[in-house]
């Protein structure tokens, strides 16, 4: 069996109908997370309106192998579903973002973080078994300041796993040609990690509707090097709603194609500033 198999029970499933046995091993388990003195890592997720995920992740998260002492924090990002009383019920450590933007929250998240080592984590995402304990285990090493791995879809009927298996190589493979020049484009917030020191130093971007992650990825850089890490053990399982949004998967493919053309000149050039567009400003966002 999968190691993300007994977590898909209950992802995607109303909290009402997850079974009281669930919760309360979930809740249970959480509290070696909870209180942590002296914590060696901080893991945080960010949610919004995550009330049919939360508690997957989180499970996923308590079942993960580390012998070093560490705390979980969630930060719900403007939740107007069930996610805060979820949070609250099962003992969670949380807080609350009013905020809205995957920056203000993983920004609200690092500022409350109190480990050496800062676990980025999206609350619609499961994580195997060794995920945390990889990551530190890289960030250990004394010249290194990030890491970031790979990730992976949930099949379903609209997106076989055949045909998801094909999209993820494809798209694998760009993403290690890209890694050579440009391994600030290659992060995502669901699969990074860092040394919290300077990664409190850098901050995270609140102005853009996306891309904090890379830009915090572009700002740790004169801190260390960034470790793009391909081992399954950090390789993460996340929903497939980027792909409905695009239309599908063939769609999607299509698109990823067409710009991963467009931008081949990206492949061959460094950069070390990237110009904002208006686009992707939360202050010019159009009114709709």
């Amino acid at each position: 069996m999968k190691w993300f198999q007994k977590y898909l029970a209950v992802y995607e499933r109303p909290y009402t109908e997850v079974p009281e046995g669930v919760k309360q091993e979930v809740a249970r388990k959480l509290k070696k997370f909870s209180h942590v003195k002296e914590p060696v890592v901080s893991v945080v997720a960010i949610a919004h309106n995550e009330g049919r995920h939360i508690l997957a992740c989180l499970w996923s998260l308590v079942e993960n192998v580390v012998d070093f002492p560490t705390e979980i924090i969630v930060v719900s990002n403007h939740s107007t579903d069930d996610t805060d009383t979820i949070l609250s019920e099962l003992g969670v450590t949380w807080y609350s973002e009013t905020r809205k933007s995957p920056g203000f929250a993983r920004q609200c998240g690092l500022e409350y973080a109190r480990g050496t080592y800062h676990i980025c984590i999206d609350s619609d995402t499961l994580y195997p078994p060794h995920y945390i304990a990889t990551h530190v285990r890289y960030l250990q090493q004394k010249d290194v300041v990030c890491t970031y791995g790979l990730w992976s879809f949930l099949p379903d009927k609209a997106h076989s796993a055949t045909g998801l298996f094909f999209y993820e190589l494809l798209r694998d493979i760009y993403l290690n040609v890209q890694n050579f020049n440009r391994p600030e484009l290659c992060v995502r917030g669901m699969v990074l990690a860092f040394r919290t020191a300077p990664g409190k130093k850098v901050g995270y971007r609140t102005n853009i509707i996306r891309g904090e992650d890379g830009m915090m990825a572009l700002g740790l850089k004169k801190y260390g090097k960034l470790k793009f890490l391909r081992t399954r053990k950090v390789r993460a399982i996340t929903s497939n709603q980027i792909l409905n949004n695009g239309g599908g998967l063939i769609k999607s493919a299509w698109f990823r194609f067409k710009k991963g053309i467009g931008n081949l000149k990206l492949l061959f050039t460094k950069q070390e500033e990237y110009k904002d567009q208006d686009y992707n400003l939360i202050d010019k966002k159009p009114i709709s």
